[in-house]
C-alpha cells in the first residue's frame, strides 16, 4: 500500500500574515470549516500568544473541527506553549507547533542568542510542550539556511523530547528544489533517531519554487507532510499553494506513489471562499483554481478537447471543484431553499435572527440581479457578519452624480458608532468623491496602497463588484471588502471595512515557520 502523505493546511496562520489578510472569528471558522470538508489532514488555526483575539479562534476552531487535528503555533519558550495548549484544550485532535531560528543569521541579528542557548531553548520547549500535548511539531525557522551539524544536533534533541514531527521550512523561499530534497534527505540519514518523527516540509515561494520544492522534500528527501495554503496565501510571495501541490500529487501518482485523504471537489469552493474573505483576487491564469485554468481560446485545442478532453486536459474541471458551482437561487426561491444552500456551502450561522437578515439581504440581491450564484451568497453573508459584529462604521446610504464634462459629486451616509454621520465632497471619478466624502468627516489620514475591483461572478454585466481597498497607518496594513451590484457602493463598503479593522487596534506577534 503507498505511503500516505499529510496535508498541513497553515492559511489560517501563515497566509494570514500577508499584510492586510487578518480575519475576524466567524471567517476563521467558515474557512476552518471547508478545510475539514476537504479532509486536510492538520490546520493550523493560529498563533495563540499573538493576541486574545487569535486565542478566541483557535479556541473556536478546536471545539468546532472534529475530523481534522487543529493546531496552533508558539515560540518556544513556556509562555507561548501553555497559552496554545490552553486554546487547544477540549479538542478532539490537537497539535502544539513549536518553533525557533537556527540560523546563525537569524541567531545573531534576530534572537541575540548564541548556538548553545538556542540549542537548550528547543531542548527545553519541546519537553515542556510534550508533557502538554501528545502531538508536538518542532521547526527550526529558517532551517534551510542553518549549519547543517549544528540542525543536526538540535533536530536529535527535538526528536530525543518527544517531538512527533519535524518540520525544516524555507522560511525565505531560498531553496532550489534538488538542492532541497537532499539537505533534507542528508538531515534524515545524519540523524540517529530520524525515523521516530514524521518529517515535513514548509516553503515559501520567492523565487517562484515553493511547490517544485515541497514536492522535491517529499520525493528526494522522503518528507510525509507538507505544509501549504489556499491560494497560495502568505506573506511576500507566499507560500506552497495547497491546490497545486495536492493536484500535482494526484495527478502524477504514478511517479510519487503517495496516497491523499484529500476532497479535491472541495478545492474551488475553499480556494473562492478565501478569497472572497481576504480580498485577495485569484489571478486568472492561476493554476488549478484560477478562472482560465481550463479555458480553451485555440482552435485547435478547442477541437482537440471536444474530440478528445485527455488531448489538452491533464485534469477533470469537476475534480477540482469547478462544476459544483451552479446557479440554484433566483427571486422566487424561498427560505428554506436558501437554508438548504447554506448548510450545502457549508455556512453555519448563529442564530435564526441571522438567517432572517441574510434571507432579507438575499431578496433584496434578487430584486436586483436575475440570478444568485454561490459568490453571491458568500459575500452576502460576509457583509450580514461584519454587520452583526457592531462595526463601528457602517454604510447607511450613498448617492453620487456622474456627469460626461461634469466633476463628480457624492453624498454619504453612515454610522460612527451610535452616530449618523453626512458628508458630501467632489471627485475625480464617483469612487474618488464617495472616499473623500468619507474623509472629509473622519479625517483618518490613513494611506490607500491598493484599490482593486472584481467581479464576483463571470459573464454578465449583472455581477457583484467585489472591491478591496487596503489602507495602511501608523505602520499597520489592513484590507477591507466590500460587495454591492454597484460598485461605488461597493467601494464605499470596502473603505469603511478598512477603516474598521484601523479601529479595532488588534495588536498581531509576527511568526514565521
Amino acid at each position: 500500500m503507498a505511503d500516505k502523505l499529510i496535508i498541513f493546511d497553515t492559511t489560517l496562520r501563515d497566509g494570514e500574515q500577508s499584510p492586510g489578510a487578518s480575519m475576524t472569528k466567524d471567517e476563521k471558522l467558515r474557512i476552518a470549516r471547508q478545510l475539514e470538508r476537504m479532509k486536510v489532514d492538520v490546520i493550523e488555526a493560529g498563533f495563540a500568544a499573538s493576541s486574545n483575539g487569535d486565542f478566541e479562534c483557535i479556541k473556536a476552531i478546536a471545539h468546532a473541527i472534529k475530523d481534522s487535528v487543529v493546531c496552533s503555533l508558539a515560540r518556544a519558550n513556556d509562555r507561548d506553549i501553555a497559552r496554545a495548549a490552553e486554546a487547544l484544550h477540549g479538542g478532539a485532535a490537537t497539535r502544539i507547533h513549536v518553533f525557533i531560528a537556527t540560523s546563525a543569521l537569524h541567531m545573531e541579528k534576530k534572537l541575540r542568542m548564541t548556538p548553545e542557548q538556542v540549542y537548550e531553548q528547543a531542548k527545553l520547549s519541546v519537553r515542556f510542550a510534550r508533557k502538554l500535548s501528545g502531538d508536538v511539531e518542532f521547526s527550526p525557522e529558517d532551517g534551510y539556511r542553518s549549519d547543517p551539524d549544528f540542525l543536526c544536533r538540535v533536530i536529535e534533541a527535538a526528536i530525543h523530547e518527544g517531538a512527533t514531527t519535524i518540520n525544516v521550512p524555507d522560511t525565505v523561499g531560498y531553496a532550489i528544489p534538488e538542492l532541497y530534497g537532499g539537505f533534507i534527505k542528508s538531515l534524515r540519514e545524519r540523524i540517529p533517531n530520524s525515523d521516530k518523527a514524521v518529517w515535513s516540509v514548509h516553503c515559501h515561494n520567492d523565487l517562484g519554487m515553493a511547490v517544485a520544492n515541497s514536492l522535491a522534500g517529499v520525493q528526494l528527501g522522503g518528507a510525509r507532510q507538507i505544509e501549504c495554503t489556499i491560494n497560495g496565501l502568505g506573506e511576500r510571495a507566499g507560500n506552497c499553494s495547497l491546490e497545486e501541490v495536492v493536484m500535482a500529487l494526484r495527478t502524477r501518482r504514478d511517479y510519487f506513489g503517495l496516497e491523499l485523504g484529500i476532497d479535491t471537489t472541495q478545492i474551488v469552493p475553499a480556494s473562492r471562499l478565501v478569497s472572497q474573505t481576504t480580498g485577495f483576487v485569484v489571478q486568472p491564469n492561476k493554476a488549478i483554481v484560477g478562472a482560465n485554468a481550463f479555458a480553451h481560446a485555440s482552435g485547435i485545442h478547442q477541437d482537440g478537447v471536444l474530440k478528445a478532453r485527455d488531448t489538452y486536459e491533464i485534469m477533470r474541471a469537476e475534480d477540482v471543484g469547478w462544476s459544483t458551482n451552479k446557479i440554484v437561487l433566483g427571486k422566487l426561491s424561498g427560505r428554506n431553499a436558501f437554508r438548504q444552500r447554506l448548510q450545502e456551502l457549508g455556512i453555519e450561522l448563529d442564530s435564526e435572527a441571522e438567517v432572517n437578515a441574510t434571507f432579507a439581504k438575499f431578496k433584496e440581491l434578487a430584486d436586483r440581479k436575475s440570478d444568485i450564484f454561490d459568490e453571491d451568497i458568500l459575500a452576502l453573508v460576509m457583509d450580514e457578519s461584519v454587520t452583526s459584529q457592531h462595526e463601528h462604521y457602517r454604510l447607511l446610504s450613498l448617492s453620487q452624480a456622474s456627469e460626461t464634462g461634469k466633476r463628480p459629486h457624492a453624498k454619504v451616509a453612515f454610522l460612527a458608532g451610535a452616530t449618523q454621520r453626512e458628508a458630501e465632497s467632489d471627485g475625480n471619478g464617483p469612487v474618488d468623491a464617495s472616499v473623500k466624502a468619507i474623509e472629509s468627516v473622519l479625517h483618518s489620514g490613513a494611506e490607500m496602497l491598493l484599490y482593486s475591483v472584481n467581479a464576483i461572478t463571470s459573464g454578465s454585466t449583472e455581477s457583484q463588484g467585489e472591491v478591496t481597498i487596503r489602507l495602511q497607518l501608523g505602520g499597520r496594513v489592513v484590507n477591507g471588502v466590500g460587495a454591492d451590484p454597484d460598485i461605488v457602493v461597493a467601494s464605499a463598503k470596502a473603505y469603511l471595512s478598512a477603516l474598521n479593522k484601523l479601529e479595532s487596534k488588534v495588536e498581531r506577534v509576527s511568526a514565521q515557520g
